[in-house]
């Protein structure tokens, strides 16, 4: 499995569904698309659209329509880091290896650019492009709504922030980023399960193998944190030691970090064991997760 080729070939195809989306208007507007275009295209992991189209081979699901569904997660993704690095939040002026939106265009321009992210994905979701049947549509609609709301992502960085003033233990800290990072990565998975129709009592694996994934890939953000090249993250690193929070590596030390890592991992793939070959770019991304420098 030449994960890097499956990836950039996602990445492309994400880059070609935003420039087509993100088209300027020629008008007032320009500036906005300008600063969405800065965010999204051309940067960044797409680990959950590569996640969504992974999964989608599972059942034979078109990739097209895994792709858009894909890309929806990713603009939910892009919203959050451009709030998150705004100065009321993080305070960071490099995201991807290049300024923040605000540092480029603003953050009046930057907080406008999130909100149009975040209801583009509810669009790209609720067309019948992406699939054909409106039921489908609805609950792709959501459950993306749960993963990005109060119950997952933003709900988690709330939490985030609360725990620059408090010290979180291991049980609450993992809590934290099932709903900060977990969220998003386990509704990346769960897009092509819902588009396959299968059952709730079918979904358990692909849930298990979702959120082991998504604690295994946070475990090693904290670690290219802790002590990673600043350069090839593309970000600040030290952030989280600065603020004082606690941490997977601050609470497990990096030795045991690395283990529980490598561990969740294990589980991962083992959730897969009914899958042959059909499954070996999800068995891929998992052992990414934790490989990874950015």
């Amino acid at each position: 499995m030449d994960l890097l080729a499956e990836a950039r070939a996602v990445s492309d195809g994400v880059d070609r569904l935003f420039e087509r989306l993100l088209a300027s208007r020629c008008d007032g507007r320009d500036r906005l698309c300008e600063a969405m275009r800065h965010a999204a295209i051309g940067g960044g992991k797409r680990l959950r659209p590569l996640l969504t189209v992974a999964a989608s081979r599972l059942f034979a699901i078109y990739e097209e329509r895994a792709l858009r569904a894909g890309t929806a997660v990713e603009a939910i993704h892009v919203y959050s880091l451009i709030h998150d690095d705004l100065p009321c939040m993080d305070d960071d002026d490099l995201r991807r290896g290049k300024p923040t939106v605000h540092k480029a265009f603003g953050e009046a321009a930057a907080v406008l650019a999130g909100d149009c992210f975040h209801a583009l994905a509810f669009e790209m979701l609720a067309d019948s492009e992406t699939h054909e049947d409106p039921f489908v549509r609805s609950e792709l609609v959501l459950e993306l709504a749960k993963a990005s709301g109060m119950d997952g992502m933003a709900g988690g960085q709330m939490m985030d922030l609360a725990a620059e003033e408090e010290q979180l233990d291991l049980p609450a800290i993992t809590r934290l980023q099932q709903l900060k990072t977990g969220a998003l990565i386990e509704f990346a998975v769960e897009a092509a399960v819902i588009m396959a129709k299968l059952p709730p009592e079918g979904r358990t694996p692909y849930r298990g193998y979702a959120r082991n994934v998504g604690l295994a890939f946070q475990i090693a953000d904290d670690l290219i944190d802790h002590g990673g090249d600043e350069a090839a993250a593309g970000k600040r690193v030290g952030k989280d030691a600065a603020a004082g929070k606690a941490t997977f590596v601050s609470l497990l030390g990096e030795e045991r970090a690395r283990a529980q890592a490598g561990l969740l991992v294990e589980q991962a793939v083992e959730h897969l064991h009914d899958h042959g070959e059909e499954a070996d770019l999800l068995r891929a991304i998992a052992r990414y997760a934790v490989e990874r420098d950015r």
